[in-house]
């Protein structure tokens, strides 16, 4: 199974472990685009909706393509009840958009599954003339705030972290959109923070691409181990967030 196909597979996990995203991210990103019931948006991979219902409740036009089947059963559910939601389950990649043109297209962790000589240029076609393409992710800092846990973890993943296939990703550079024709490209950070119990930390472990295709036996002693780790560390495990959002724009 493809990697950007597995997380389907624990639609129910994922909604519920995934991070959301700072409110003062959404703030700037609404105010940046000017988004409002006259635009039309398209959201990338919206997963469960970690980063829908703010884009959703300005009233605008909102479009969203997910891969997964179980996943888009899930944002139906979700929001198939506001009058301005559409989605449809299909693969960016080769999805005909038949003419649709959006003020705002956003990824929150997605489109760096995509090909970028895809990414860029899909988007940029589809994107209107001044149109935005805004770019999320999360990057979770938990060595800071818990050294020695930290090091007790390394160790269970140096022992049992085995996955079936070999996780290739990780060279996507955000930065490339401007050889494609975008503009004004920019980087923004925000900051926030979760904290875990041991099933918390290990149920979200469970919801990395590469930590589902771990096998049997390293499977059950890699989580029992990190389960152990925290419960030997006081319980909890916290992390300290930064919200990174690359923008840039197609020329009018």
């Amino acid at each position: 199974m493809e990697f950007r196909k597995v997380f389907d597979t624990i639609p129910e996990q994922f909604d519920k472990y995934r991070p959301r995203y700072s409110a003062e991210l959404f703030a700037d990103l609404i105010a940046y685009a000017n988004i409002e019931p006259s635009k039309a948006v398209l959201e990338l991979g919206p997963g469960t909706g970690q980063a829908t219902e703010p884009i959703l409740e300005t009233g605008c036009d909102y479009n969203a393509i997910e891969l997964g089947e179980h996943l888009f059963e899930m944002m139906n559910c979700k929001y198939s009840h506001y009058p301005n939601f559409s989605i449809v389950n299909d693969d960016f990649i080769t999805h005909d958009f038949e003419g649709q043109t959006f003020d705002l297209i956003y990824s929150a962790a997605t489109i760096q599954w995509i090909p970028e000589e895809v990414a860029f240029a899909k988007t940029f076609e589809l994107l209107k003339p001044g149109g935005m393409l805004a770019m999320m992710l999360t990057i979770g800092d938990y060595k800071t705030p818990n050294k020695e846990l930290f090091n007790k973890i390394q160790q269970v993943y140096a022992e049992y972290f085995k996955p079936e296939i070999e996780y290739k990703h990780g060279g996507f550079k955000y930065s490339n959109a401007t050889n494609y024709g975008y503009l004004d490209f920019e980087k923004r950070e925000y900051y926030g923070k979760r904290e875990f119990t041991a099933d918390e930390y290990v149920a979200f472990c469970g919801t990395h691409c590469d930590h589902i295709v771990i096998p049997e036996p390293y499977k059950s002693k890699f989580f029992e181990g990190i389960r152990d780790a925290v419960n030997e560390a006081g319980g909890k495990i916290v992390f300290l967030d930064t919200y990174v959002m690359y923008l840039t724009k197609k020329p009018l």
